[in-house]
């Protein structure tokens, strides 16, 4: 009887063998794979011209894996599988290098990623439009996992239209945008500049045309929106229901006396639906009035960016010449984070001066010294935000901004400067701020901008990008650093710097990759 239990079992197991044995992919020789006259297409739309399309039909069922070979060795290759299995393909190839006779190897692949079939073929680009930046690299120290291979430019070293890039971390610029040849964009004035929708494409306003546009990665524009009444200035922000916050200008907007204003108002835009279903006015729910920055009685706010907070469905606005503001969507204020010099109380009746952060040290202790809270002076573990750009929420909620220090402590022609990435805990409820984290002030003026710049926290690595772009002293010249910095230690990974002419780089630097 056992025995016979003990046949049976070998048996089962040398069926079971047989049939894994069946089952797994055997050795596939791949064949040449070959494409029909006008397969390949650089720059199908006039408007990439480091970016070509391919598309074609294949003998064999699979899927299409590209690799544009690096020049800086198997590690710069960029490599990109597909999932379009079947035999029609129709793919961007991206990450061309300019000027050069590019090797790509396409390859079909079976779903265990055994090569069907390939072909390396080669694609000669053309040199870069005039005016892009130059770029010199530190190199990241070894064993270091940066947060991206790629990082996208809202470049502004050309006049206009204003050039869009991504560049490599050798420095290379690998895709850009070039709408010298399209009369619609010929004037392209992007400000804060370009981002990636949730869909892959991407979008920007435009100052010239006062329309928000889509466009994929050939530049071809999907869609347009027009906020009538209304002209776009500085930022595009994509809601998680798909709709646009905008900051703009209203057409006729005016003080009570008839004087004229600008940049201070705030739109939701329905992408779908094509209209402005939702307006904030900031002269209603701030004190247009206070000047303890700038005189400016036009330009009093200076929005530069806008977000929006799931947590509680509010916007969170910057403006350069104010501070940041929370902003419930019937336009009451939830709190303000700026110095508190010179609050007054706004159109709706609130006190402002009574909703501005109070600030606490290290230990969570309120500061009571009136010099730091004004403004006027620093504590050692807290400083305002000064004519700040760029906010973002940190994944545990905290505030996360590009300091400029501008005039900080309202010091005007200082002789030493200094920008920050600063992290802010905020209590709402206890209407209190505290300084978590800050990087760049040990930098001092080799990382000071005064205006632009962005701030990004990469939460994969723990790492935070800090990049001022708007004459920074480089190596070679000024313009603008990308510095990407681990969180826990404030150890420097990488370092770029692009110097343009105008020692104007960018209004925004941040990772992305290239492909969608």
């Amino acid at each position: 009887m056992k025995i016979t239990y003990v046949v049976m079992v070998l048996l089962a197991l040398l069926a079971s063998c047989r049939k894994d044995a069946e089952q797994a992919p055997g050795p596939v020789t791949a064949v040449q794979l070959s494409f029909g006259a006008g397969a390949l297409v650089l720059n199908p739309s006039g408007y990439a011209p480091l970016t070509a399309r391919l598309s074609f039909t294949s003998r064999q069922r699979g899927q299409l894996r590209l690799i544009v070979h690096g020049r800086h060795g198997a590690a710069s290759d960029l490599t990109q599988q597909f999932t379009d299995d079947g035999t029609a393909h129709d793919v961007p190839i991206m990450g061309l290098y300019p000027d050069y006779a590019n090797a790509v190897s396409v390859q079909l692949v079976n779903p265990a990623g055994q090569v069907l079939a390939d072909t390396t073929i080669t694609i000669q680009t053309a040199p870069l439009p005039p005016d892009m930046p130059t770029s010199l690299v530190t190199t990241a120290p070894a064993g270091s996992a940066l947060g991206g291979d790629f990082t996208l430019v809202s470049n502004f070293s050309a006049t206009a239209p204003q050039i869009p890039l991504i560049v490599d971390n050798y420095g290379e610029i690998r895709w850009l945008l070039d709408y010298r040849n399209l009369p619609e964009l010929a004037q392209l004035s992007y400000d804060c500049g370009i981002s990636r929708l949730r869909n892959g494409n991407y979008c920007f306003g435009n100052k010239a045309t006062s329309q928000l546009y889509e466009v994929d990665v050939y530049g071809n524009i999907v869609n347009r929106w027009t906020m009538t009444g209304y002209t776009f200035h500085h930022e595009l922000y994509e809601k998680p229901d798909g709709n646009f916050l905008a900051t703009v200008n209203k057409i006729g907007s005016t003080h009570p006396d008839g004087s004229p204003t600008s940049e201070d108002y705030v739109v939701e835009v329905d992408r779908r639906a094509n209209r402005v279903v939702q307006e904030w006015d900031l002269k209603q729910s701030l004190d247009e009035n206070r000047h303890a920055l700038e005189a400016d009685p036009v330009d009093w706010f200076h929005g530069n960016a806008v977000l929006y907070d799931p947590s509680d469905n509010t916007i969170i606005v910057s403006g350069r010449h104010q501070g940041v503001v929370k902003l419930t969507y019937d336009n009451r204020v939830k709190w303000l984070l700026a110095p508190h010099r010179g609050w007054g109380t706004n159109h709706q009746g609130q006190n402002l001066s009574q909703l501005a952060l109070t600030p606490l040290n290290a230990a969570g202790q309120v500061i009571a010294d009136t010099a730091v809270v004004s403004g006027s002076a620093n504590a050692p573990d807290f400083e305002w935000n000064w004519y700040q750009h760029s906010v973002q929420l940190m994944p545990n909620g905290d505030l996360l901004l590009f300091d400029n220090g501008a005039n900080r402590n309202f010091i005007r022609n200082a002789p030493a400067h200094y920008s920050r990435a600063v992290v802010y805990h905020i209590d709402p409820a206890a209407r209190t701020v505290q300084q978590v984290w800050t990087y760049g002030k040990e930098r001092g003026e080799q990382t000071f901008s005064y205006i632009v710049s962005r701030v990004q926290y990469l939460p994969a690595v723990n790492h935070l990008m800090f990049c001022p772009g708007c004459q920074v002293p480089n190596a070679t010249g000024t313009g603008g650093k990308v510095i990407e910095v681990d969180y826990a230690s404030k150890q420097v990974l990488f370092e770029m710097q692009l110097t343009s002419a105008n020692s104007f780089a960018f209004h925004r630097a941040q990772r992305e990759s290239i492909y969608p």
